[in-house]
């Protein structure tokens, strides 16, 4: 289990990458994106999650080179957004995501959402660019167990993460099973299930007893199934409070109470229904 800020799961390529980071989806490009990855990166974080829509890879990368930490010490993914799916444009985009965050290089690569017929053209775009060493590692976003079979089907490098909507209420078990046996790394956006689940009597009560906040309980039940976790924070305090997670354990009775809370309800669009930029 992680025990600080630092450590690291070995994707299938052997690229280690932080089990923990700073989300920045909504978080208003300028001033707020700057400040909010500063805070994050002088807090300990080195993993820091934009991508092209959120239209704040610039702000990120301002607040990167005004860190002082040195480029090889962090680990930033972006995110290829629905209209530029396609190998070419897929390649086009990949350069104005870099240009933007100052990068000569990013650590991970995500296809955002899947759509319906263009991935796979999109995906030999990602293998030349991972080929090629300007993304350290590949990997997908929001992808059901059927578009990752299709994918797998005809790629010749399997993607190393999937990031996809996962908390309480959404505990996405066989997808996550699915990933585990192909050693794809999951990864949780919307942890917190955009603040719905702060309130939850259950979690509330779990809190209480490990003297947490209901965030920390449910981000430290991320870490202990094993799934990557970014929440966002604007406001340094709570940046400093979710990454305090690594000093209690759940035991195995209140992460069973936890998961039964699954309700296959979610915050975000379903991956098989998300038709925004593919028009």
């Amino acid at each position: 289990m992680p025990t600080s800020l630092k450590d690291t799961t070995t994707l299938h390529n052997g690229v280690k990458m932080p089990w923990f980071g700073l989300g920045v989806f909504k978080v208003k490009e300028g001033e707020e994106v700057v400040e909010s990855v500063k805070a994050a990166i002088r807090n300990g974080y080195v993993s820091i999650d934009t991508a092209a829509i959120y239209g704040n890879e610039e702000g990120v990368g301002q607040a990167i080179k005004e860190s002082g930490v040195p480029r090889e010490n962090l680990f930033i993914t972006t995110k290829l957004w629905n209209s530029e799916q396609g190998y070419e444009s897929t390649l086009q985009a990949f350069e104005t995501s870099l240009n933007k965050l100052g990068l000569e290089y990013l650590d991970l690569y995500l296809i955002h959402w899947p759509g319906k017929d263009k991935y796979k053209e999109t995906w030999r775009a990602f293998e030349k660019l991972y080929k090629e060493g300007r993304v350290r590692a590949i990997g997908v976003s929001n992808f059901q167990t059927h578009h990752l079979e299709d994918l797998i089907s005809s790629a010749e490098i399997k993607p190393m993460v999937n990031q996809v909507e996962y908390h309480p209420h959404l505990t996405q078990k066989e997808l996550q099973a699915f990933c585990k046996k192909e050693g794809i790394q999951l990864e949780a956006w919307s942890p917190l299930k955009q603040g719905q689940l702060l309130n939850d009597p259950v979690l509330e009560d779990i809190a209480h007893k490990y003297n947490k906040t209901v965030a920390q309980v449910i981000l430290r039940w991320d870490l202990q199934n094993e799934v990557v976790t970014i929440p966002k924070s604007i406001k340094e305090q709570r940046i400093i409070e979710n990454a305090n997670v690594f000093d209690f354990e759940l035991s195995q009775e209140d992460m069973e109470r936890i998961d039964s809370l699954n309700q296959d309800s979610r915050a975000g669009s379903h991956p098989d229904k998300m038709t925004v930029g593919f028009e």
